[in-house]
């Protein structure tokens, strides 16, 4: 992955631990738990801790763990990755809150529905945690699958996600926690 050179970013405390922000002109474009797997190399990035996205991310960040949203609205920066992998992290921001899919339905939403082992190592180096939803993705049986940021994270996530959302329609390909027993149900 390459991250335009003029990348600034901030920190920032959470109850699921530290997080480095990055943004660029474009937009945020990187979410990172201390210690995360595919976490860049930040030394080179200026401090930037009154950079307008990186202000606006930390905000919603903090509504979002504790539950006063549900969704994000940012301008991203996603130019780091491959096509290939923008077009993944890209279907990631349609699977609503509160709902969950599969590496295999991700691929066939991106019309490469033999690509699922691709797809699953393009969801792991997805930049910007949390706001591109990575965390909504389980194996194919429903299970906890890889996050590069934990799976006590993940787990985290889901379950903030499931007591934020009221029951919702089925999206093909997704499926939706309940809130009453933790399970997922399609």
């Amino acid at each position: 992955m390459s991250f335009d050179p003029r990348t600034v970013i901030t920190h920032a405390d959470t109850r699921l631990g530290p997080v480095t922000l990055a943004a660029t002109g474009q937009g945020l474009a990187g979410l990172w738990f201390a210690g995360q797997k595919h976490h860049p190399d930040t030394r080179g990035w200026r401090t930037e801790d009154d950079n307008p996205w990186l202000i606006q991310a930390r905000a919603q960040l903090a509504d979002y763990l504790a539950g006063r949203r549900t969704g994000f609205d940012l301008p991203l920066d996603l130019r780091s990755g491959s096509v290939f992998q923008q077009a993944v992290w890209n279907a990631l921001c349609n699977i609503p809150a509160g709902s969950t899919t599969s590496y295999g339905a991700i691929s066939r939403q991106i019309g490469r529905p033999s690509a699922v082992r691709a797809v699953g190592a393009a969801v792991g180096r997805n930049p910007v945690s949390i706001i591109v939803p990575c965390h909504r993705v389980l194996g194919a049986n429903g299970a906890l699958t890889g996050y590069a940021g934990g799976l006590e994270r993940k787990a985290a996530l889901l379950a903030l996600e499931s007591a934020a959302t009221a029951p919702s329609t089925n999206v093909a390909g997704t499926k939706h926690l309940s809130t009453e027993t933790g399970t997922i149900a399609a």
